[in-house]
């Protein structure tokens, strides 16, 4: 079967399609024959091994061998170990990994998938987990986010951002996204009460005070956005540039410790995937509360060229793949 490697760090010219054997289930697996997925900042910051951190997992000078890249697909059950309990061969799943979704065949534990949305393709199924999960779980887990609470989103026309906006009406905050011009009118489209566009204003000098801010671009520092943020309000970082031995986190943490001497907050989120969640996102977008937005497509072979085009930044939506 076909699976996306790479054997050095680098750009997408180190990435290769290869030919390698399809794998085996153990007992709590289910085998999916993949029909589409998504390509995620994680995918380059991985091929790249920056920040230098992950070389940690995926190897220090060089990758692991035949470490295959991708988090999120969308595809067909095609066997299931004997103590799977909720999938059955000709399901049609969808779900995250932590790596090798560019492949035709991947070996999943049941609790990270849960069965297509009936009302989405492959692809639009392709585009949830890893930005929806990362949304549901910073907005309702870490942010603690209340009906009617006022919510600033940075970054809010990318994968991460679209998702956060409509769950986060979904949960009954008022939400103002954060974009450039060109996505105004989307940004509204998708249920935004309002938005600022940071190519004409600085949202860090406005007069209004938010319960919490879900930083995804991660362009200013904390002691700017602490302007906007209300006494007792939150501050919650998502993404962020790369670089260094730490990356985004370095700043992160910076503001995690600056905060214990504040009365506002900075809280994490470590993205978990389970199906429980994914389940709940399943419902949220069954009933018409959640739509995935996305950017562009690309064939399996042009993968490098979706990986480039995520690094270049400010995708519209979610990048997915067909197989």
């Amino acid at each position: 079967m076909r699976a996306i490697i790479f054997e050095s760090y680098g750009g997408p010219e180190v990435l290769q399609i290869i030919d390698i054997e399809k794998p085996t289930i153990k007992g709590n697996e289910v085998l999916v024959h993949v029909r589409a997925c998504a390509a995620n900042a994680a995918d380059w910051h991985i091929m790249r091994g920056d920040p230098y951190l992950a070389r940690l997992y995926f190897g220090l000078t060089n990758p692991k061998k035949n470490t295959v890249l991708g988090n999120d697909f969308a595809g067909i059950v095609e066997a299931v170990g004997p103590q799977v309990t909720n999938f059955k061969p000709g399901e049609e799943v969808f779900g995250q990994v932590i790596t090798g979704a560019f492949t035709d065949f991947l070996c999943v534990s049941e609790n990270s998938l849960s069965h297509k949305p009936k009302n989405l393709s492959f692809e639009q199924a392709a585009s949830i987990p890893c930005a929806g999960l990362t949304a549901l779980q910073a907005l309702r887990n870490a942010g603690n986010i209340q009906p009617e609470q006022k919510l600033l989103i940075t970054g809010a026309s990318g994968g991460v951002g679209s998702f956060a906006v409509q769950i986060a009406k979904a949960l009954g905050a008022e939400v103002t996204a954060v974009c450039s011009t060109r996505n105004v009118d989307a940004m509204h489209s998708i249920g935004a009460d309002y938005t600022i566009d940071y190519t004409k204003d600085d949202y860090t000098l406005g007069n209004q005070q938010y319960d919490l801010v879900l930083d995804i671009a991660g362009d200013k520092p904390f002691a700017d956005i602490r302007r906007i943020m209300k006494p007792s309000g939150a501050f919650c970082p998502v993404g962020g540039p790369g670089g260094g031995l730490l990356g985004s986190m370095a700043d992160s943490l910076k503001a995690l410790v600056v905060s214990q001497f504040l009365s506002q907050r900075v809280v994490l989120v470590m993205t978990n995937t389970n199906k429980s969640d994914l389940d709940y996102l399943k419902e949220l977008i069954e009933t018409n509360k959640v739509k995935p937005v996305i950017d562009c497509r690309f064939s399996f072979d042009e993968i490098p060229k979706a990986i480039h085009h995520m690094e270049q930044g400010h995708p519209k939506g979610k990048v997915v793949i067909f197989m």
